[in-house]
């Protein structure tokens, strides 16, 4: 009786090795997708205005129509951010196609320096695609002093495009809402506070 190949045959070494080889470019795969996931679906948000997303242009569209809609602005701030934060005007109303800009106004509440940024969408969802802002305050850090108050503008406009949607025909009002949360900030070093710089080595 012959002794069992304890490596197996050459074809079953090379099968094996094709596995794991598959195995390990799967496995890099999915890593790769997995840090490719947020920007991949925020580049889908803002190209398809999913999920109320925003669209950005530099200009105007260059039509406006004789139909109106009614905008009506949010504004939230999350826990843990000492502000006021409120639109200066809660609704108006605008032509589509109209280059409209309003402002938010923020105040900080506390007495030391804090830093936010906000985030936004539009409602409802389907209106994204054809809500466009030019100029906004979004995404940025907004450092503010104690008790300092800050005017942020939003220039916008409602896209022509929207009258050519069957689906929103009945589209009487959109809502921009903001919602602030604050940014942690890194901790001084030792040097930056005044305290000694540690030792170096001679």
């Amino acid at each position: 009786m012959n002794a069992p190949h304890r490596h197996g045959t050459p074809q079953q070494r090379r099968r094996d090795l094709t596995v794991a080889a598959a195995c390990g470019v799967v496995a890099a795969g999915m890593v790769g997708m997995a840090f490719a996931a947020v920007p991949l679906y925020n580049w889908f948000c803002r190209t398809t205005g999913f999920a109320g997303t925003p669209q950005i242009a530099t200009a105007a569209p260059g039509e406006v129509l004789d139909r109106r809609i009614t905008v009506r602005f949010d504004a939230n701030v999350t826990p843990g951010l000492p502000w006021q934060f409120a639109p200066e005007q809660g609704a108006i109303e605008a032509r589509i196609g109209d280059v409209v800009t309003v402002n938010y106004v923020v105040t900080n509440l506390s007495d030391r320096e804090t830093v936010g940024q906000a985030s936004y969408n539009v409602w409802p969802p389907t209106v994204g695609a054809y809500f466009t802002k030019i100029n906004c305050f979004c995404f940025t850090e907004q450092k503010l002093k104690p008790g300092e108050t800050r005017e942020m503008p939003v220039v916008f406009f409602v896209d022509p495009d929207l009258a050519k949607d069957a689906e929103q025909d009945d589209l009487t009002s959109i809502t921009l809402s903001y919602t602030m949360y604050p940014v942690r900030q890194p901790e001084p070093s030792r040097v930056e506070r005044g305290g000694p710089a540690a030792p170096g080595r001679s």
